[in-house]
Formats: C-alpha cells, sequence, structure tokens
C-alpha cells in the first residue's frame, strides 16, 4: 500500500502543488502527476514554466518521447497504466485530481495538496475515507497560516 501525505492548508492548491513539484525536483526525485481535468493539467503545466523568476521545472506530458529524460510527467489517463511503463523506478505521484487516482497502491508515495476551499476540503476529506478503506498509511501536514 501506499503512503499518502495530505498537505492542508495550502491558499492556493496548483501552487502550492508547484512548489512541492519544484522542492522534489531540486531533490532529484521524479514525480508523476495526474488529473483527469485536461482544463487543471494544462493551468498547471503552464505554471511551472514560472515557478521562479529565472527558472523552470522540467516537465513533459507522460506520453511526450522527451518523458525519458524529464522528471516530472503530467498525465490525464490511468496513472498506474503509466507507471507499469516504469518497472523499478521510483516515481511519486502527486494528485491534483478530486478523486483518488485509479489503482493508487501501485505507488509508494502519493502527495496531495489540499486549500483552504471548502469545497476542495470537502473532496479531500472524501479521497482520505477512500484511502483509508483501501488501507493505505495516510498522513496529514498542516502548510500555510496555522488553524
Amino acid at each position: 500500500m501506499a503512503r499518502v501525505d495530505f498537505a492542508f492548508g495550502a491558499p492556493d492548491r496548483l501552487q502550492m502543488a508547484c512548489e512541492v513539484a519544484h522542492k522534489h525536483y531540486l531533490a532529484g526525485r521524479r514525480i508523476l502527476v495526474y488529473s483527469q481535468d485536461a482544463r487543471r493539467l494544462s493551468q498547471f503545466d503552464g505554471m511551472l514554466w514560472s515557478v521562479e523568476p529565472t527558472s523552470f521545472v522540467p516537465h513533459v506530458r507522460a506520453d511526450d518521447p522527451l518523458a525519458a529524460a524529464t522528471p516530472i510527467w503530467l498525465v490525464d489517463a490511468s496513472p498506474a497504466a503509466w507507471r507499469e511503463k516504469q518497472a523499478g523506478a521510483d516515481v511519486w505521484l502527486l494528485n491534483l485530481d478530486d478523486a483518488c487516482p485509479p489503482n493508487a497502491h501501485a505507488f509508494e508515495r502519493i502527495l496531495e495538496i489540499v486549500s483552504d476551499d471548502d469545497a476542495d476540503k470537502q473532496k479531500a476529506r472524501q479521497r482520505w475515507r477512500q484511502y483509508q478503506a483501501d488501507g493505505h498509511a495516510l498522513r496529514a501536514h498542516q502548510v500555510g497560516k496555522a488553524q
């Protein structure tokens, strides 16, 4: 089963996800970013180009020919199917979808970012309960302002 880390209290979910992706990129980690929402994924894609004023976070769509040489991949289809192609690789999943990713057990670590928006918190609670029912190890972290 996966370890699932929820970061609660982000002022902006996608902005915080960009910061998380940047941090893991700098640490040498490979991240698969998942959302079925093509618009959200496209917005995140654009945001990764301007995480810092003088740099960007290298990323491509998972089916891009440069994927093998890129540390962060964006996918809107089943992340587990893509994960199977990376056998033996240490890849974490950053879930930007409103639901749990299909076949979450295929990943060692899953990262969840939750904003202060009430609708986002409600969807996160549903994901928490689903992960818990599926037997994953859950951890909660507070980011942003203390509640």
